[in-house]
């Protein structure tokens, strides 16, 4: 009887543990089923997104080197979720913020000389030797994928009024096949535009910020909150027309008339109401000739009052610290243009040109504010970071602008 009892015992010991690995093994399976319907609906997601952003793009693109590697090719240069770990932490002392920039220091790629980039000298060189209109430059620190419609059209009407001109884009996420197929359309029609990646280091050897970015990438500086690859683009746009000279243009920048006759020119964002003069410049626009002095100035200014805890500082705030404290002073021979031809809207009122009109009164002031910017201004600033969610509506400024402007016009109402 008791042995009878043990052998029970043994029995359902012996089916519980079946039953509980039995019930482990499909809590398994069930894991991983919807592990990887989880993971594909992500990868889907995030080709659909990437393959969005543009219409009309094909399939390849020249190129005037080698690839790159294999995994900055597929990305298109820094995901999203790289980009983020690079912005500096928040609400912390100058020693944390410095510590945590050593950490993060050997995967930030935009203070590197690597092989890609020290191709850039030769690439820029090349590019140039052919017939230049103008020479135009852009910067692009965002992921390739972040390069939508407003920046497309911003080359679209650069290439509307200057069709000879050359336009290289200082970008590592571009220098890339998604680049490649962003810019595709543009070269198809036989438009010059180069995306490559900055070679930093030699920008800026033989400038005043050459012993500032050494500095920095040796983590010994605090980076500042504001993260360190926009403060960057501020700096590379000097470097980059102190050593090619030509014009700077932001990316969210139309169009409208030809930069050829603009020399050593930057541009008033606002003015004294009383005195008429400046008040605030703005360097989202630069035309500067090689080597000159008020670009060496600016670059000065940058590795000597580097902030990077306050927004504009090193960028519009910068050029009108400096250009106040030149402008009487002999040898630098520039010019300062009134809002109207860079910035005729502030950033606080640009919602205006995106709207269409809505009553005669509107509908006037529509069309007498498109007769003043084709006679007078060479361009309008989008400001974008304010901007970016509007929607352009039909007949509105910006609507007629671009299709006045443009050579391709593929989806403005959708920008």
């Amino acid at each position: 009887m008791l042995e009878c009892q043990r052998l029970g015992c043994r029995v359902k010991r012996h089916i519980f543990k079946t039953i509980y690995f039995a019930a482990i093994f499909m809590l398994l399976v069930l894991a991983d089923s919807l592990f990887c319907n989880l993971s594909l609906y992500y990868v889907a997601s995030r080709t659909k997104k990437n393959l969005s952003v543009l219409p009309n793009r094909g399939t390849s693109g020249a190129r005037q080197i080698p690839l790159n590697s294999v995994t900055e090719e597929a990305e298109g240069g820094y995901s999203e979720d790289h980009q983020r770990n690079f912005n500096p932490p928040i609400n912390v002392t100058a020693e944390e913020r410095i510590y945590w920039f050593r950490k993060v220091l050997p995967e930030f790629d935009i203070l590197k000389s690597t092989r890609v980039t020290q191709q850039f000298e030769g690439r820029v060189r090349s590019f140039f030797e052919g017939e230049c209109e103008s020479r135009f430059f852009m910067t692009w620190i965002s992921p390739a994928n972040y390069f939508g419609r407003r920046e497309f059209i911003a080359m679209d009407s650069l290439f509307t009024v200057h069709p000879n001109g050359c336009l290289i884009i200082l970008s590592a996420s571009l220098d890339s096949r998604m680049g490649d197929r962003i810019l595709k359309p543009f070269q198809d029609r036989g438009f010059r535009v180069l995306a490559v990646a900055p070679d930093a280091p030699f920008l800026l050897k033989d400038t005043p910020a050459e012993s500032w970015f050494d500095e920095m990438k040796s983590g010994r500086k605090d980076p500042g909150e504001i993260p360190i690859a926009q403060n960057l683009s501020n700096l590379l746009r000097l470097a980059v027309l102190y050593k090619y000279g030509g014009v700077y243009l932001d990316t969210d920048f139309i169009v409208l008339n030809k930069f050829s006759r603009l020399r050593n020119t930057i541009g008033a964002q606002s003015v004294h109401p009383v005195s008429g003069n400046w008040s605030r410049l703005n360097n989202a626009v630069l035309i500067f000739d090689k080597n000159h002095p008020l670009v060496y100035k600016f670059i000065e200014e940058f590795a000597l009052t580097f902030d990077g805890n306050k927004w504009g500082h090193n960028g519009p705030y910068l050029v009108s610290r400096v250009v106040d404290r030149v402008a009487r002073r002999p040898g630098y021979n520039f010019h300062v243009l009134p809002p109207l031809a860079f910035y005729s809207v502030d950033w606080n009122r640009i919602g205006t040109y995106f709207q269409r009109p809505t009553d005669s009164f509107t509908s006037k002031w529509v069309e007498a504010k498109l007769l003043q910017l084709g006679k007078e201004a060479y361009g309008v600033h989008l400001w974008n970071k304010q901007s970016r969610k509007l929607k352009i509506e039909p007949e509105s400024i910006i609507a007629k602008l671009i299709l006045d402007h443009c050579s391709i016009c593929d989806n403005v109402y959708t920008s």
